[in-house]
């Protein structure tokens, strides 16, 4: 009955949804209707939103190098870039790295991060002004500037300058420091008779998709923080030309690549609405970034200006850390990807850089970098190896517990506590230690792959970049020939390094106890096999430091167990220690020693010698 009760009732409540669905719901056109009201009713209400220039598709062009001499530009160089601001449009579209190329061959082209509209993968940066006053002429992506100078060194000040006809003058600084940051001061003249509202804008545009590593522990892709917040979005949450907004105050915003960026710089102090979005098809696919001020307004003879910022380049860690210092930018060291144990990879990396400073091979300074990690966690690890050297001397116990109590597990684990009770082996002893130095190993991890600072750095022999992996490699005969590895063997495809990774990792095994658990001994040795396959193509930095800090386990262990007198023996099942003789006391001298048996005496024992006849 209860179960009829049940199914009236849903069939109600449908009933109930489906009426009001087609009776007392508004059709699609209805809801049109009201929706078109209320945005006629809010327009009225309040004045329109200004709204941001929309450049036309420009198709490709033959290469970069066409797309550059169409339009006259400012040209700059420092220590850092090389590249030109377009002055049609006012474009900050041509950045190229002076110090990285895009592969470790010197002769190989530059990095480039801006490029110009109708090239292959146009990316760009503009600033400007938009009007809520209807008929102002404000400038737009086809406005030809007057520049002040043809060309742009640190530390000076280039001026932009467009006068629309109609008394409104408008002007761009432009200054740039010996590295990546652009200062964009903008400045308006109303010269008119007639009062207009402005509001100022910054906008990044990236024509196309670009092709990241697709890895979880590395964002790349819109990214920025405000209000204090870090916000990062993949590609695919624009798609379908869809918008994600938000106000701030201050903060920043633009595109990310693994060791480069684009990104906008609003005054800190100004109330900015910002904004993600995808434009275009799929032969015009664009992203932009941008964010822009609130409104104001210009009284005839007055002036408004404001300045904001762009970065375009490589991020390095201490020229990050110094712009968010110098310039109050809220958060900006985030625009590194430091991951959730920001923690310990920020003075992981802070050591590496130090260390490196010192020596001057990457390699080399991961090296010495474990070392002190090891010291640091030695007195965890110790007690660990102690007890896990502990726990191989008793192989042989466990061996008799078990074939003893094989029909009896219960009893079986009941004896095994009271070894380890009796002998004073905690088993757990070496978990602590592997615990702790976990979030050390994915922060080392995150800082060899995600900064600039070990992109194309050597180590010795055939390791030209420690941020790769490893070049020689198995299939191809580790470097005797070349042939293109099709993607499902690339698995196997692994290079020297890993397998002296998995070499080391297997003999620090061997040392260790066996578990008692026969299928959980048949998955530790294949662990080796597993980790070896798993970081063939991980960067062989990483590669480098796991073997190394296998290495250092294994030394560190050896001397325990000879500390210990536990004979050295790589897997298998360890000798018992020799007895310790009983030491003498006071009260209870040493035993003595046993005497050899007297021999069987024959002679006045005829039960003897009967038994001898026969």
């Amino acid at each position: 009955m209860e179960q009829k009760n049940l199914i009236l009732a849903i069939a109600l409540s449908v009933l109930i949804i489906v009426g009001w669905q087609f009776y007392l719901q508004p059709s699609d056109s209805e809801r049109a209707r009201l929706h078109q009201q209320q945005q006629q009713q809010q327009q009225q209400a309040q004045p329109a939103a200004p709204s941001l220039p929309q450049s036309a598709a420009v198709p490709p062009v033959a290469s970069r190098k066409d797309a550059l001499e169409k339009s006259q530009r400012v040209r700059f160089k420092t220590s850092q870039i090389t590249g030109s601001i377009a002055l049609r449009g006012a474009r900050f579209d041509d950045v190229q790295l002076v110090r990285h190329h895009e592969s470790v061959d010197p002769k190989s082209d530059l990095v480039s991060i801006l490029s110009p509209e109708g090239s292959k993968d146009a990316y760009y940066g503009e600033f400007g002004w938009v009007s809520a006053t209807p008929g102002a002429k404000v400038p737009g992506p086809d406005t030809v500037w007057s520049a002040s100078s043809a060309s742009l060194a640190p530390g000076q000040t280039v001026t932009l300058s467009w006068d629309n006809g109609e008394g409104l003058v408008f002007a761009i600084d432009i200054t740039l420091d010996d590295n990546f940051l652009f200062t964009v001061k903008q400045r308006v003249e109303n010269k008119s008779d007639k009062a207009v509202t402005l509001a100022h804008y910054g906008l990044v545009v990236r024509h196309g998709q670009p092709t990241t590593d697709g890895i979880y522990i590395l964002h790349e892709g819109p990214y920025g923080v405000f209000d204090g917040r870090l916000k990062e979005l993949k590609w695919s949450d624009l798609k379908g030309n869809k918008q994600e907004a938000q106000g701030s105050t201050g903060g920043w915003l633009g595109f990310t690549d693994k060791y480069w960026m684009a990104t906008l710089i609003p005054n800190q102090k100004d109330k900015v609405e910002t904004k993600f979005s995808e434009k275009g098809g799929a032969n015009d696919l664009r992203y932009q970034a941008d964010f822009i001020g609130e409104a104001q307004q210009v009284a005839p003879g007055a002036s408004l200006e404001d300045t904001a910022r762009l970065f375009a380049g490589a991020k390095i860690v201490k020229i990050v850390d110094q712009y968010r210092e110098q310039y109050g930018i809220d958060r900006f060291d985030l625009t590194i990807d430091w991951g959730w144990f920001w923690f310990f990879t920020k003075p992981l990396f802070w050591l590496l850089d130090r260390i490196f400073g010192l020596i001057g091979n990457f390699g080399i300074a991961i090296m010495v970098l474990t070392v002190i990690v090891k010291a640091v966690f030695f007195p965890l690890a110790n007690k660990s190896y102690t007890s896990m050297t502990r726990m191989k001397a008793l192989q042989p116990e466990f061996e008799k517990l078990r074939e003893r109590f094989a029909d009896d597990k219960v009893k079986m684990n009941q004896e095994l506590m009271a070894l380890y009770k009796r002998e004073k082996v905690n088993p757990a002893a070496g978990c602590l230690p592997v615990l702790l130095q976990i979030p050390v190993f994915f922060a080392l991890y995150k800082v060899l792959y995600t900064t600039i600072e070990m992109r194309h750095q050597p180590f010795f022999g055939w390791i030209h970049d420690l941020a790769a992996p490893d070049p020689l490699t198995l299939l191809q005969g580790f470097g005797l020939f070349h042939w293109d590895v099709p993607p499902l063997l690339h698995t196997f495809d692994i290079g020297i390094w890993p397998l002296i990774m998995g070499a080391t990792m297997y003999l620090q095994q061997q040392l260790n106890p066996q578990p008692a658990d026969p299928v959980q001994a048949r998955i530790f040795q294949w662990m080796p096999i597993v980790f070896t396959f798993m970081l063939g193509n991980f960067a062989v930095g990483l590669v480098i430091y796991w073997a190394w800090n296998n290495l250092l386990s294994m030394t560190q262990q050896y001397l325990i167990m000879r500390r210990l007198g536990v004979p050295v023996v790589f897997g298998g099942k360890a000798p018992p220690p020799p007895p310790k003789p009983a030491a003498a006391t006071a009260d209870k001298p040493p035993p003595a020693p046993a005497k050899p048996a007297a021999p069987e005496r024959t002679q006045g024992n005829p039960a003897a010698k009967k038994k001898r006849a026969r």
